[in-house]
């Protein structure tokens, strides 16, 4: 590249500008907002689980962690906390004893009443920036990209 490819680069390249820069800001902004709505103490992945747990019914841990968009490892350590916190439980999979089968307890399923108001809650003052439209278009768009 010649130097003055490279200079043209370093003009053209602004950091605000940037869709992983805007990313992070907006995600650090919801992760704080979500932070002051939280109850139990539950991490997103946590709250999405519960949400998908009440979505599905009783589900595998590898299904459950594919719906809620995490990795094997990441959705065992999600399980496992979500059941030192009584929210969910487990079952060895009769078909399949490898397998196990995840499902709300009273207490989580109680609990998701609660969560789906929090989420809404949540969303809305993230975007409480944007006009509905934009609203739309910023979901709709963010929906494209993942």
């Amino acid at each position: 590249m010649s130097q003055s490819d490279q200079a043209t680069i370093e003009l053209d390249y602004v950091l605000e500008d940037q869709v992983g820069y805007l990313l992070r800001l907006a995600n650090q902004r919801h992760a704080v907002i979500f932070q002051k709505h939280s109850i139990e103490n539950l991490t997103p992945t946590q709250f999405s689980a519960l949400i998908r747990l009440s979505e599905n019914g009783e589900i595998s841990q590898n299904h459950l962690g594919r719906l809620a968009a995490m990795d094997v490892a990441t959705v065992k350590g999600v399980v496992d906390r979500l059941k030192d916190k009584g929210l969910v439980q487990s079952t060895p999979d009769p078909a399949d004893k490898r397998r196990s089968i995840i499902s709300l307890s009273p207490k989580g399923a109680s609990l998701v009443t609660d969560l789906r108001g929090i989420g809404l809650r949540i969303s809305e003052e993230t975007l409480v920036p944007l006009t509905p439209v934009e609203r739309r278009t910023l979901v709709n768009l963010l929906r494209k990209i993942s």
